[in-house]
């Protein structure tokens, strides 16, 4: 099972079909399932809106879980940086939800006072067609003996959730 949903989120646009129809799926199956035990529509309804409820938070989770790994992933490739060096960092994913991703990522100055150490940094995402591949930038703070991502999530689409 695992290898097919793989090989469908490689395809344009089936990353949404997959989760998204998983969902809807989840939700008609166990009203389905509740109208063989009960008779009550109200009570039909209420599983099935239920259960697809549960599967949309579940699969947010797993959504957010894949977004800190790659958040992760940069912001301890950059940690470790001077301003203008270049490093590489890569994720790969162990949830067939998400393809794995790479790039390289640079500081593009150092922010910070009185105890506070943080980095702007310049990170892109490799395309197949190099061409294509984006650049973004974010804020890494160091926590503790880490640098961890900082930047808010933004109302946009330019590369999904990461940035």
């Amino acid at each position: 099972m695992a290898p097919l949903l793989a090989a469908l989120l490689a395809l344009p646009g089936c990353d949404a079909l997959v989760t998204e129809g998983s969902a809807e799926l989840s939700g008609l199956g166990s009203a389905g399932l509740a109208s063989a035990i009960t008779r009550d529509t109200a009570i039909t309804a209420g599983i099935g809106v239920a259960t697809l409820s549960a599967t949309r938070a579940g699969l947010d989770y797993a959504r957010r879980r894949l977004q800190a790994a790659e958040q992760d992933s940069i912001a301890t490739a950059a940690g470790p940086l001077g301003a203008g060096q270049v490093a590489e960092w890569s994720v790969s994913h162990t949830l067939p939800l998400a393809a794995d991703r790479a790039g390289r990522v640079a500081i593009s100055r150092e922010i910070g006072a009185l105890g506070l150490a943080c980095r702007e940094i310049v990170f892109s995402v490799a395309a197949e067609k190099k061409e294509e591949t984006e650049f973004f930038t974010a804020i890494i703070c160091r926590q503790g003996e880490h640098w961890k991502w900082a930047s808010a999530e933004p109302a946009t689409a330019r590369w999904g959730s990461l940035q």
